[in-house]
């Protein structure tokens, strides 16, 4: 049977201008989104046979869609406080956990921004003497001041032009093919994303780039982009809002798509600028004229 958006639509899933998105709520408001915000995607329920019938077909489709009531999910948000966090993260003297089994101490790593936006690049790919300073900078810190920020910034309401900081963490594609006591937490803690053998989320193992955990604090954004292989994204805890585009869209959104380029996948386009095409104003400092056009 078809979805009812499809029925409805006609499209699956239903698109609109991004313009008019982004009218209806800006990208850098975040203290007042719509008091009704309408779903786009199918939901599926993890424990329903039929609902995850549907979304097997929806996945071999490669279409979006959301599953939720999934067990390790609802698990991990409520073990990952920031004392758990802090103790895989910045561990005992920089060694193996003592408690919790011995797990490995886990790496991350913070990014700053000057602002909200993270235009994420290859640093080994970007010539300042041509280019510039990078858009981002790997700051020294630890989890634990990481997150201190990340309450200051809900406690005080962040604004956007301020700066901004972002953790994060990667588990390496080896690691779930290694014995199981070597793992870090995150593969103990999603097993749907780090087990071997398939599973409904990493359903072609030989495939599975490893891991990618991102810890954002309020209003942190990142730079439109497309990724190399099929994703899964799990939400832990928090919010996060997507905004997605069909691959026809990508001409018009100022990919980078010259393969040596330290921005290549990404787009050079914030968002959060789109209303100031309205507003006439020519000043640089706003928007450079390379994105304004």
């Amino acid at each position: 049977n078809p979805p009812d958006m499809l029925a409805e639509t006609g499209e699956y899933p239903p698109m609109e201008p991004l313009g008019t998105v982004l009218e209806r709520w800006p990208q850098d408001e975040l203290d007042n989104p719509p008091s009704v915000i309408v779903e786009k995607l199918q939901h599926f329920d993890y424990n329903d046979p039929h609902d995850m019938e549907m979304a097997l077909a929806y996945r071999e489709a490669e279409l979006p869609f959301k599953v939720t009531n999934v067990p390790e999910i609802i698990a991990a948000g409520r073990k990952w406080t920031d004392e758990y966090l802090t103790l895989n993260f910045d561990g005992r003297h920089g060694k193996k956990l003592r408690g919790g089994g011995g797990i490995p101490k886990s790496t991350g790593q913070a990014q700053e921004g000057v602002d909200n936006f993270f235009s994420f690049f290859r640093a080994s790919n970007w010539d300042v003497s041509i280019m510039g300073p990078p858009p981002t900078l790997d700051v020294d810190f630890s989890f634990a001041k990481w997150a201190k920020h990340a309450r200051y910034a809900d406690a005080v309401g962040l604004e956007p032009d301020k700066k901004h900081y972002y953790w994060q963490s990667g588990v390496p594609k080896t690691e779930r093919l290694s014995d199981k006591n070597t793992w870090t937490f995150v593969s103990r803690d999603l097993p749907g994303f780090s087990d071997p053998e398939p599973t409904f989320f990493g359903f072609v193992p030989p495939k599975q780039k490893g891991i990618q955990c991102r810890f954002g604090e309020r209003g942190v954004t990142a730079a439109t982009h497309y990724d190399s292989g099929r994703n899964m994204i799990a939400m832990i805890t928090g919010a996060k809002r997507y905004i997605l585009s069909p691959p026809n869209a990508c001409p018009k959104l100022g990919m980078v798509v010259y393969k040596k380029h330290p921005a290549f996948r990404h787009s050079l386009l914030n968002f959060g600028h789109i209303s100031l095409l309205e507003s006439g104003s020519q000043d640089e400092m706003d928007m450079p004229s390379a994105e304004r056009e």
